[in-house]
């Protein structure tokens, strides 16, 4: 069996090794490790993509082209992005990589068939617990075959300089030596339904209550923002559903033949049905408990239901960030207060 160099299984890695993984491949075998059902895939680790751009930095400067740039500089800023993503995507892998990528590819599929497979990206500073940069990168969805994968794999790696990731990163200055891109390779779930859930309120920041939204189809026309989900809020500890608001869910999106995703018409007796019943919400419920007592702190969680098992599988878990940042700054506020409040209080309270 060929002993991987730049290849490791979700079984084999967790959050401690997001400098290696990032922080969507740490996520998820730190979901696997903590008993929650994921779709089986294998994370490119950062060493792939380190070996590549030191490849590329020999023959000219790659990363030094980002560090003179002005964050309000957006037309230069699209025109380095062009022209690394250029680079990286033309690059010609190396051999051992891609030996690698097409073993570990096609041991996903067992004895069957190897199934379609999402390529999604994994930087290294996505994720965190005091910031996220999730969504700025790419991800390919229903890719078949390996090259179409390798193909995709590179195509991550460059996303990591889209215009947004840059301005992101120039805004917040974060050094480029300190960003990596590592790439999930996961295989897809064939959504009969998807959403998102949030053990805590997004809105008002309620701990008690989780809140769950869905679709029909797959989790990306949710993402994309091309349907209302469905919305439900649900008492965390009883289970008693405070809210119910089903949306009219006019499309859904569905796994291309050739590959990819299409955009399908709902059938009209489905439009305006919940996408999810009372039973499947309460094991949601139960699964979001458990992935927010093993991390510690409220979760943004991805899941999907399967369309011929009907088995929950989770995509993705990250920290909270909105309130928890907000809870945080008060904390803070708090903590820089306490001396004046208690010089006031020798002093009667006079300032």
């Amino acid at each position: 069996m060929l002993v991987p160099k730049y290849i490791s299984w979700f079984r084999d890695i967790g959050l401690g090794d997001r400098l290696k993984v990032g922080g969507k491949g740490g996520s998820l075998g730190e979901l696997q490790r903590a008993g929650i059902s994921v779709p089986p895939g294998f994370v490119v680790r950062t060493e792939a993509f380190e070996d590549l751009i030191d490849e590329l930095e020999r023959r000219s400067p790659l990363r030094a082209r980002i560090e003179p740039l002005a964050a309000d500089d957006l037309q230069q800023i699209a025109a380095v992005s062009r022209e690394l993503r250029a680079r990286i995507e033309e690059a010609p892998l190396p051999a051992d990589l891609k030996l690698e990528i097409r073993d570990a590819y096609g041991r996903l599929g067992g004895s069957a068939p190897v199934p379609a497979i999402a390529v999604r990206s994994s930087a290294t500073t996505e994720d965190a617990a005091d910031a996220s940069f999730a969504g700025l990168q790419d991800t390919y969805l229903w890719v078949m075959q390996a090259d179409s994968v390798l193909r995709k794999i590179q195509s991550c790696w460059a996303s990591l300089y889209s215009l947004e990731s840059l301005s992101y990163r120039l805004r917040h200055g974060i050094a480029e030596s300190t960003v990596a891109m590592a790439v999930v390779v996961q295989t897809m779930v064939d959504a009969r339904t998807a959403g998102v859930m949030f053990t805590r309120s997004p809105i008002s920041g309620d701990r008690s209550v989780i809140t769950i939204e869905g679709a029909w189809g797959l989790g990306s026309a949710l993402v994309s923002g091309e349907v209302t989900p469905d919305h439900w809020v649900v008492a965390k500890i009883t289970g008693e559903i405070s809210v119910r608001d089903i949306s009219d869910k006019a499309i859904r999106h569905a796994p291309s033949a050739n590959g990819g995703v299409e955009v399908l018409a709902v059938e009209e007796s489905l439009r305006r049905e919940p996408c999810l019943s009372d039973q499947e919400l309460d094991s949601l419920r139960t699964v979001g408990r458990q992935i927010e007592r093993h991390y510690g702190r409220p979760q943004d969680i991805e899941w999907a239901i399967d369309r011929h098992s009907q088995q929950i599988l989770l995509l993705q878990s990250r920290p909270e960030t909105v309130w928890s940042n907000k809870d945080h700054q008060v904390a803070a506020d708090a903590r820089v207060s306490d001396p004046l409040q208690h010089v006031m209080k020798i002093f009667g309270g006079r300032r």
